[in-house]
C-alpha cells in the first residue's frame, strides 16, 4: 500500500467511528441524552479527525473541538461557521461522566447536538469527495 492509500484507509476508518458515533447518539437521544451527547460530541471529534488525517495534518490527542476546529478552518474556511457551532460539544466528551455533572441533557438538547454532528459529518464528507 501506498503513503497516500495509508492515509485513506485512515481516514475512511476516523469516519467510520464517527458513522457509528451518529447512530449510537440517534438511538440513545430520547431514552439516555446524557450518552447520547457524548455520542454526538464524539461524532464530532473523529469527523474533524478525519478532516486533518485527508490534508495529512498532525494534531494532538485531544477532545477540544475547538482546537480541531481551528486546524480544519485553517484548511477550508467555509466550514468555519459549522466548526464554531460543533465547539460547544466540546464539554459533552467529559461533563455528563463524572457525579459533579451539572443537571443532565433533555432529548431536545441531544436532538440539537446530533443535528450539529451530523451536518459537520456530512459537510466534511462532501468536502472530501470533491477534493478526491
Amino acid at each position: 500500500m501506498t503513503p497516500a492509500d495509508l492515509r485513506r484507509d485512515e481516514v475512511n476508518r476516523w469516519l467510520a467511528i464517527a458513522s457509528r458515533d451518529l447512530r449510537a447518539a440517534l438511538l440513545l437521544s430520547v431514552e439516555e441524552p446524557s450518552a447520547s451527547v457524548f455520542h454526538s460530541q464524539q461524532a464530532a471529534e473523529k469527523t474533524a479527525k478525519a478532516f486533518l488525517t485527508f490534508y495529512n495534518v498532525v494534531f494532538r490527542k485531544t477532545h477540544d473541538l475547538t482546537e480541531l476546529g481551528e486546524q480544519c478552518a485553517a484548511l477550508a474556511p467555509s466550514l468555519t461557521p459549522l466548526l464554531t457551532e460543533a465547539a460547544s460539544l466540546t464539554d459533552y466528551a467529559v461533563i455528563f461522566r463524572y457525579l459533579d455533572a451539572p443537571g443532565d441533557p433533555d432529548a431536545v438538547e441531544a436532538q440539537a447536538a446530533l443535528r450539529t454532528a451530523q451536518r459537520l459529518y456530512e459537510e466534511v464528507r462532501a468536502l472530501l469527495v470533491r477534493e478526491t
